[in-house]
């Protein structure tokens, strides 16, 4: 970090007054190290190692083809939506031995975006349990696979058992426009539910 060129991008506005924390969670093999990567305006700090043979024994590679590494930690990227508010954007690892982690990163977050994939829509279950374990608002979206078979909403609020409220919306982790509409109805719910003393 030392060598990186020094850039006015890096630092804030003096005028930013309000700082969020969000979550970027999903399972295994999502796309949450590129949503963030996508969406952070800061180069993203990523803690991803090559995965090993011994990793095949806990993580599951079905519908996985050609991921070679994994997060191990966190992602971590900003997105300044104006020149009062900053967000700052913490992904978390996939897999189910990293919950600890996910314990810690959930402290001071405001809310979640769950990135699901319509192949494998039941490993998104255990992902909001937890963050309903935590009593952290959510919203999921869909993160556009180009090999991925597509679904109506009705149907895809029916698969994940969503209440009413919850939003779900279609992205493309790559792209940036369609990242920030997800991270856009997450905010707007998170505007719209009562402020909760001591969260």
């Amino acid at each position: 970090m030392a060598s990186a060129p020094v850039s006015e991008d890096i630092y804030l506005p003096r005028t930013v007054q309000t700082a969020v924390k969000l979550l970027i969670v999903g399972h295994f093999a999502v796309g949450k190290t590129t949503f963030v990567g996508t969406l952070s305006e800061i180069r993203p700090l990523r803690t991803e190692e090559t995965m090993t043979q011994a990793g095949a024994l806990v993580d599951d590679l079905d519908g996985v083809n050609g991921k070679s590494t994994t997060t191990v930690a966190l992602d971590f990227g900003r997105l300044t939506l104006n020149d009062q508010l900053v967000l700052y954007l913490f992904g978390a690892p996939g897999q189910q031995r990293f919950t600890q982690l996910w314990k810690d990163l959930a402290v001071g977050a405001l809310g979640a975006l769950v990135l699901a994939d319509t192949r494998r829509l039941e490993q998104s279950f255990e992902v909001m349990g937890l963050l309903e374990e935590f009593g952290m608002p959510y919203a999921v979206a869909v993160n556009d696979f180009d090999n991925a078979p597509s679904f109506p909403d009705t149907e895809l609020r029916d698969a994940l058992d969503l209440l009413p409220e919850t939003p779900l919306v279609t992205c493309d982790a790559r792209d940036a426009d369609s990242s920030t509409r997800a991270v856009i109805a997450l905010v707007e719910y998170l505007l719209t539910r009562p402020v909760q003393e001591n969260a």
